[in-house]
């Protein structure tokens, strides 16, 4: 889907940069995935005390099975 967007060209030249992405579409793409990531990062503080906890699973156990 092609769009038409009056991007401020200084933010994207840095986080081109800072990216080290080839082409504005490649910045583009990688800072809204990032921006959806840190966002749906937020929302994990509401399920705490709503998981079911199981005091027989041993994580130092799942650890070593590599």
């Amino acid at each position: 889907m092609a769009s038409n967007l009056d991007i401020d060209y200084n933010l994207l030249e840095e986080a081109q940069k800072i990216g080290g992405h080839k082409t504005k579409k490649a910045t583009v793409n990688e800072a809204l995935a990032e921006y959806i990531h840190r966002h749906r990062q937020s929302e994990i503080p509401e399920l705490f005390g709503k998981l079911e906890w199981n005091p027989e699973y041993d994580y130092k156990k799942e650890r070593s099975r590599g």
